[in-house]
């Protein structure tokens, strides 16, 4: 099969989607979208999350060192669009109805909407050539999973259905597990409220 040579792109690797949550300075909760997550292996299993941009996701988790990441899944993409479309930095960024509570680990916000979240510790912070943009090697301290997910007769693939995360790819495409478009970033955040402008540090805050 023959390639040709182009620019660094990811548009052809599918990234899944957390909303990460974490604690503001008056420890009211604070949630923004994001999809630089892998896995690593510490001394068990791990994870690397990549920020970008002086955002108060970042600002929050390097002060607590702590915080969690909820998949995103079709029933709370609106929200999770409207986590990464609203700017972290603007007071009435968390003014909607959102269900939220504290995880029983860390004690860091998690989404009662999400089928699956971590409560990450962070153990190393690596800088990047970038000023802005960081790496965090963190430890799973707990993971949350919802009850019916602990279904044994159920096969990995009926596991994967019911969960029904969501996909970016294309730059700025949402996509489901099994491949249909689910719209556009910032477009689901409107679902949550109609006038909400695209803030300055888009794709988390």
């Amino acid at each position: 099969m023959s390639k040709v040579s182009v620019a660094a792109t990811n548009d052809f690797c599918p990234q899944t989607l957390f909303v990460y949550g974490t604690r503001n300075e008056d420890n009211s909760p604070d949630f923004g979208l994001f999809c630089w997550f892998s896995y690593c292996w510490l001394d068990q299993l791990g994870v690397i999350c990549a920020i970008g941009g002086t955002k108060r996701t970042l600002a929050n988790i390097r002060r607590n060192g702590v915080f969690s990441a909820n998949l995103v899944v079709e029933d709370n993409l609106p929200l999770a669009d409207y986590f990464g479309t609203a700017d972290g930095r603007e007071s009435g960024k968390m003014d909607i109805p959102v269900a939220w509570e504290a995880s029983p680990e860390l004690d860091v916000p998690v989404l009662v909407s999400s089928p699956v979240c971590f409560e990450l510790e962070v153990a190393q912070e690596i800088a990047t050539n970038q000023e802005d943009c960081v790496v965090f090697i963190c430890r799973i301290r707990n993971t949350l999973k919802e009850e019916s997910l602990m279904d044994e007769t159920l096969t990995h693939a009926e596991l994967l259905q019911r969960i029904a995360a969501v996909r970016t790819c294309h730059v700025d495409d949402y996509w489901s597990w099994d491949g249909r478009h689910l719209g556009k970033w910032h477009e689901r955040a409107k679902e949550i409220k109609p006038d909400v402008e695209i803030g300055a540090a888009a794709q988390g805050n």
